[in-house]
Parts: structure tokens; C-alpha cells; sequence
């Protein structure tokens, strides 16, 4: 396995894991420090993380295109590491939201490069595959590491991702001191050096760019009507699990136990990670994973409703088909890899952070409503799949 490749999937986990060891003991840690629920400051110690990312991941993807790709994901990994020493140390309210936020800031700093980095080899597909399995892992692993050391120490899955974090770091630096040329060693060597003295003579030009012309340059290709519609499939297939993640419980309360309603979520990203291997390995063009994970997702979502067990699983594996499809076709689009794919990561949280709030409103008119029309509007989205492969060149 090539370097990158390995500092890249090990952050994925990395990242993913220490994101989601806060969530079962979130209730615990806000009661420590005096928080009660439903107020501004616990809302915060659960979004932070998608509030910052959401406001770096543009930004570092315009950064992306003009330093070096390994640099900044090592750069993600010392926040990471910050973040969690932080959250360790702490019981003060302010300081853990603003972990929370540097946390969603090194997602930012590192998804864009990564993706981009990803993009670039012959085996994209395969690799992106294996990169979303460790994403789903890292997830996973996280909440049930939490979980199960909480009985012990409340942030003993903190303390765990915190360890790696410096493990991982520590292994980043070590790598970048013995290989003081690009670690990005899919491109050749002098075709590297090329590209670095390139740089030298245009870095100056391109870092004096003015706000505005960078501000029209991502609104472009964010609001595009021809590319909004790749985003506008990212924006519901992502959003649509976040939708079944918040409100599924309350719905199910009668109908599963809780440890019944933990194995029903883990199977989403059980099968979601099963998939991304499968897709990632398999000759199935993407413009096909994507109307085919939209189809699985919105089947998953109308079954779940009386199947939970099997509902789930087709929703996990309809989002791990739309996780190696999307950003395979982004890969292709004719615009810098690394703005695109901080756009594209962008709308996923988009997804994760809004649609949940969207699909609130629908609350009035009962759970199994709300699941059905969300349902219905994934399937129109396969109207928009034909648009998509227009994009690329």
C-alpha cells in the first residue's frame, strides 16, 4: 500500500471514530458540566462538529488546489489530536463546543485533499471503496467503543481515538521527515518536481486572487444548474440516513428495545461498509451505483417503516453504493479536483445537518408521513441521474 494511501485511510477512521465517541455520552458529559438538554450549548456539543466542517471544507478545498494535498491532511490530523486532548481535559462548556468545532474543521481540512489525492489513481473506484468502508468503521466503532467504556471512564473512547490521534501524527511527521519530497507518489517523481517548481513562480499570483473572484469561482460550481444537480443527489442521498437516524427512534420506541434499536442502526453502517468493498471492486459504472443506491435508499426507508432489520440494511446499502458512486463522478468533472471535492463534501454534511430539519415539519402529519414522502422525494431525484454524467468530460 502506497504511504498516502495508508496515512489517508488511517485519518478517515481516525476522524470518523472520535466524531461519533461523544455521541452516547453526550447526555452525561453536558450533565457534568451543567447542561441541560435541549438548550443552545447542547445542541452545540453535538453540531459543532458539522457546524465546523461545514464552514472549512470550501475554503480548504480552494487551499487543496494550490499546497500540497499531504500536508494539509497532516494538518487535519494535528486538529484532530488538539480537539481531543481538549474534550479530554475539559469540563468547561465553551472549550469542549470549541473542540467541537476545530474537530469539524480538521474534517474540512482533510476530506477535500483526500478525495482529490484518491481521484488520481487508475483504481479510484476500488480505493474510494475502501476509503468509505473505514469512514463507516470509524463511525461504528466510535459509538460502540463509547459505550462500552463508559461504565468506566465516561471518555474512555475519547482517551482511545485521542491516543491514535497522536499515533498517527507522530507516524505523519516521521514519514514527512524521511521523505522530504511529496509523499503524493502516484505522480512521477519529475513530473513532481515540475509541478513544484510551477508553483514557486505562480503560488505568489495565485495566493494574491481576490476574495471576490474566489467567492464567484465556488459559487459557480455550487449553484451551476447543470452540476447542483450532482449536488442536489448528494444533498438526499446522505441526508435521507440522517433523517432515519434522528427520528427513527422516536417511531420505533414502541415496536424495538434498545439494544434491538442499536443493532438496527449499526446495520446501516455494517452494510453500508459491505458495500463500499462490493461497489468499490465491482466493473458497475458509477451514473448506475448512483440510481441504483437511490432506489435501495428510498425502498429502505418505505420497508424500515414495518421491516426495521431488513429496511435499514437496504437504506446502508443503498447509501454505500451512492458513497462510491458520487464522488467517482465528481472525480471527473472539469474543475479543480480540490474545490470539487470540498463542494461535494459540503453538501453530504448539508444533507446530514438539514434535511433532518427539513423533514421536521412533516412531524405534525406522523412519523410514517414524513418517511413516505422523503421516500418519495429520493425517487425523484433519479429524474436529475441522467443529468449527471453531462458534467464530465
Amino acid at each position: 500500500m502506497k504511504k498516502e494511501r495508508f496515512l489517508i485511510y488511517s485519518t478517515v477512521f481516525l476522524i470518523m471514530g472520535l466524531s461519533n465517541s461523544i455521541i452516547p455520552v453526550l447526555p452525561e458529559i453536558a450533565s457534568a458540566s451543567l447542561v441541560e438538554s435541549g438548550t443552545i450549548a447542547y445542541t452545540l456539543l453535538f453540531s459543532g462538529y458539522f457546524i465546523g466542517a461545514l464552514l472549512t471544507l470550501i475554503p480548504f478545498g480552494l487551499l487543496a488546489d494550490r499546497f500540497d494535498h499531504m500536508k494539509l491532511i497532516v494538518f487535519a490530523v494535528a486538529l484532530t489530536t488538539l480537539s481531543g486532548i481538549m474534550l479530554i481535559l475539559t469540563e468547561n462548556t465553551f472549550i469542549m463546543i470549541l473542540a467541537r468545532l476545530l474537530e469539524g474543521a480538521a474534517c474540512g481540512a482533510f476530506f477535500p485533499p483526500a478525495y482529490a489525492i484518491l481521484a488520481e489513481f487508475n483504481k479510484r473506484k476500488q480505493y474510494l471503496g475502501e476509503f468509505n468502508f473505514l469512514l463507516n468503521a470509524g463511525l461504528a466503532t466510535g459509538t460502540i467503543t463509547a459505550g462500552f467504556l463508559a461504565g468506566g471512564l465516561l471518555k474512555g473512547a475519547i482517551v482511545l481515538f485521542t491516543a491514535l490521534a497522536v499515533l498517527i501524527f507522530s507516524t505523519a511527521i516521521i514519514m514527512n521527515w524521511i521523505h522530504r519530497t511529496n509523499l503524493y507518489s502516484n505522480i512521477d517523481k519529475d513530473e513532481n518536481k515540475i509541478m513544484k517548481n510551477n508553483f514557486s513562480k505562480t503560488g505568489r499570483t495565485k495566493s494574491t486572487l481576490s476574495i471576490k473572484n474566489e467567492a464567484k469561482k465556488v459559487l459557480k460550481i455550487a449553484l451551476d444548474p447543470d452540476y447542483f444537480k450532482t449536488w442536489f443527489i448528494t444533498f438526499f442521498i446522505f441526508g435521507i440516513t440522517g433523517v432515519m437516524l434522528v427520528y427513527y427512534p422516536q417511531y420505533s420506541s414502541n415496536m424495538l428495545s434498545k439494544p434491538e434499536l442499536g443493532i438496527v442502526i449499526a446495520i446501516v453502517y455494517i452494510s453500508s461498509m459491505a458495500t463500499n468493498l462490493i461497489a468499490g471492486r465491482s466493473k458497475v459504472g458509477y451514473g448506475k451505483m448512483i440510481s441504483s443506491g437511490i432506489i435501495l435508499a428510498s425502498l429502505g426507508i418505505l420497508t424500515s417503516i414495518w421491516f426495521p432489520f431488513t429496511g435499514f440494511t437496504l437504506l446502508g446499502i443503498g447509501s454505500g453504493m451512492g458513497m462510491i458512486g458520487l464522488p467517482v463522478a465528481v472525480s471527473f468533472m472539469n474543475t479543480d479536483k480540490g474545490l470539487r471535492m470540498g463542494i461535494f463534501t459540503t453538501y453530504t454534511y448539508m444533507g446530514l445537518a438539514f434535511l433532518p430539519m427539513i423533514a421536521g415539519y412533516l412531524i405534525n402529519y406522523g412519523y410514517q408521513t414524513m418517511f413516505i414522502v422523503t421516500s418519495i422525494f429520493m425517487i425523484l431525484t433519479l429524474l436529475l441521474r441522467g443529468n449527471v454524467q453531462k458534467n464530465v468530460r
